[in-house]
């Protein structure tokens, strides 16, 4: 958006802006590893987000993110996300353009049951630290409970 008054900036060098004090840009070909935004590649304090593909027919163990949020967008494929209501386990499949919120501690896990197409999804959640406690099975976290670390 520009306003009347927004002039063309003078040249700049990225390199004379605080990591803090700028918006960042990380190209689709500067992830690190997996990681687009971190404290280490932009200098962010609490936001983590990255891309994740999730190979045909597999699927992740059981686990949670202790008291991290995550938020998972899928870009391609149908990435089922499976956690236990109490009764049962709940099945949610995904499709581009989903969006799921994992609160923090509910335990889960992530699965690719298509043969041919993998799973893609970016996830962004609220630690720089890759929190994953795995646990022998899905539970329902009830608010009641501290959960197991």
């Amino acid at each position: 958006m520009t306003t009347p008054h927004d002039a063309a900036p003078a040249a700049h060098s990225e390199a004379d802006t605080p990591l803090n004090d700028r918006v960042h840009r990380v190209g689709s070909g500067e992830l690190d590893g997996y990681t687009a935004i971190s404290g280490g590649t932009v200098g962010s304090k609490r936001l983590w987000m990255g891309l994740v593909e999730n190979p045909p027919l597999s699927s992740t163990d059981n686990h949670h993110h202790g008291d991290s949020e995550a938020g998972v967008y899928v870009v391609s494929g149908h990435p089922v996300f499976v956690y236990h209501d109490g009764t049962g386990e709940v099945r949610l499949e995904g499709h581009p353009g989903d969006f799921f919120l994992v609160p923090p501690f509910v335990p889960h896990r992530e699965e690719n049951p298509d043969p041919n197409e993998p799973a893609v999804v970016v996830i962004a959640r609220t630690t720089q630290e890759p929190i994953k406690v795995s646990v022998p099975e899905l539970y329902r976290l009830e608010a009641a409970t501290t959960p197991p670390r």
